[in-house]
């Protein structure tokens, strides 16, 4: 990655990833409620239920700490 990007951008960037972060764990949170690969789904839910908690304390610093 080579790309010189400003503090915009960089937000900007952040906020799509924590989007897509956020549709990923519910599409496997959903895949997680039985049947085949419910073991891998309920991981990869977790997963990504870390990186939207990790880019949630990045973009709003302290905002999670009354959420589970």
């Amino acid at each position: 990655m080579t790309d010189v990007v400003d503090s915009d951008e960089l937000l900007r960037r952040m906020q799509r990833a924590r989007a897509g972060a956020e549709r990923e764990a519910r599409m496997w949170r959903e895949r997680s409620e039985g049947g085949q690969g419910a073991d891998d789904a309920a991981v990869r839910t977790v997963a990504y239920e870390v990186v939207v908690r990790v880019l949630d304390e990045i973009l709003t610093p302290g905002a999670r700490h009354d959420r589970p």
